[in-house]
């Protein structure tokens, strides 16, 4: 991943004298910009990712660069994104790499934890009897693994089973979940036969072909999607495998530098990097609003507000889950009772939101997500002219993440 990054990068540096003048250049525009005295302007250089698949993957760095994993769940990507803007910020880095990757078809199975515990006793026995007697209580029940599931640790339930209780607490009805599932399969197949989806590099599958491009979108009819079954609450719930995001493979990365090093290296920023906020709450009740939590505080912290966004890019989990997400965001309500709010947030206008599809058709590797939000965002202000762009998702443990984003000067 990190050397098609560079490959990446190498088609299309600046001369120095272009980056002197990307470095003169401003804003032909009535918004201000989020640069603040005093303090770095931290750039994304680029960012790119495999297809995202139902398949395999494989990803090497050197072993002269210093590295760390985070893992924050579905947000660990933007966990390391920020985690590069603060060593950036701090003096400790000129540059970073950030990503992420998953490999949702070949996840870890554990014994059950009855073997588990055997095979521990086993390992300190110190006699020949001791393990034989222990060799000897093993049962056919210690044999059977335990599946791995997607589920909340605080509260053991699973996220699809949190997701069908959230729509039905914000009254998403099951028409709503498969419409807006099906406007994401549109977009991202409108994005990606139109070329949009030009962060996606062509990547080799061991023992397989050549992948160029994401194969999990699929549009479908609406007929077609309303004849699946409940996925979790049967029979009467309303989450189906069609309205989810579904397991899948890829990895994701992004060059982040100050601007000057960037401009110094004869590089052409996409976007500037600005604030950011982690939030948390309830993991049983409000496992997925991590968004309608997360975005007014970044709006505030950067002095903006919901219309001053031109691009917004959410992490699609579920389609009920983003549904729960706009409904609260346009409650007063739930501003007041769970927020501290005097207004509701407001929901984003839906002419801006995801245009280019989301996880639930473009799939969802829970650690690449974020780098991809983050890209396409930058790409989407390139393509569209605006100025910010806002960036939120939900997390395991009730966690929320948000971030502003500024596009470059062209």
């Amino acid at each position: 991943m990190a050397s098609m990054l560079l490959t990446s990068l190498r088609s299309s540096p600046l001369t120095s004298v272009q980056a002197a003048q990307f470095g003169r250049m401003s804003w032909v525009s009535s918004k201000k910009t989020l640069a603040k005295p005093g303090v770095k302007n931290i750039v994304l250089v680029d960012g790119v990712r495999t297809p995202f698949l139902q398949s395999a993957l494989g990803a090497g760095f050197s072993d002269k660069t210093p590295a760390h994993t985070v893992t924050m769940a579905c947000i660990s990507s933007n966990q390391a994104m920020t985690t590069a803007v603060g060593l950036i910020a701090a003096g400790q880095c000129d540059a970073v790499v950030a990503g992420g990757v998953e490999f949702m078809s070949d996840v870890p199975i554990r014994h059950s934890r009855k073997m588990r515990k055997t095979m521990l006793s086993l390992n300190k026995a110190k006699t020949l009897g001791a393990r034989l007697s222990l060799l000897g209580s093993i049962r056919l029940a210690h044999l059977s693994p335990e599946l791995p599931a997607v589920a909340e640790f605080s509260t053991a339930e699973t996220m699809g089973h949190s997701a069908d209780r959230l729509a039905a607490a914000f009254g998403v009805s099951r028409l709503e979940q498969d419409e807006f599932a099906l406007r994401s399969h549109t977009l991202a197949k409108k994005a990606q036969d139109g070329g949009m989806l030009s962060d996606v590099i062509s990547f080799k599958v061991p023992g397989r072909d050549i992948v160029s491009k994401d194969n999990g979108i699929r549009p479908a009819t609406m007929e077609q999607l309303a004849k699946l079954k409940p996925a979790f609450i049967k029979p009467h719930g309303t989450v189906t495998a069609a309205n989810s995001s579904f397991l899948t493979d890829g990895a994701s990365a992004v060059l982040i530098m100050s601007e000057e090093k960037a401009l110094a290296m004869g590089y052409k920023p996409k976007a500037y990097l600005r604030d950011f906020v982690y939030v948390s709450q309830d993991p049983k009740d409000q496992l997925l609003l991590g968004p309608t939590y997360a975005t007014p505080k970044v709006l505030e912290k950067s002095g903006l507000t919901l219309n001053d966004i031109d691009v917004f890019e959410f992490h699609e989990a579920f389609a009920g889950q983003i549904m729960a997400n706009l409904k609260a965001m346009e409650s007063d309500w739930f501003a007041q009772t769970y927020m501290g709010r005097k207004t509701k947030v407001g929901a984003p206008p839906m002419e801006k939101f995801n245009t280019w599809g989301g996880s639930l058709s473009l799939g969802h590797p829970f650690a690449a997500t974020g780098c991809r939000l983050v890209t396409t965002v930058a790409h989407r202000l390139q393509k569209e002219g605006g100025q910010y762009g806002l960036v939120a998702a939900c997390a395991a443990g009730g966690q929320g993440h948000a971030m502003v984003i500024e596009a470059y000067p062209q």
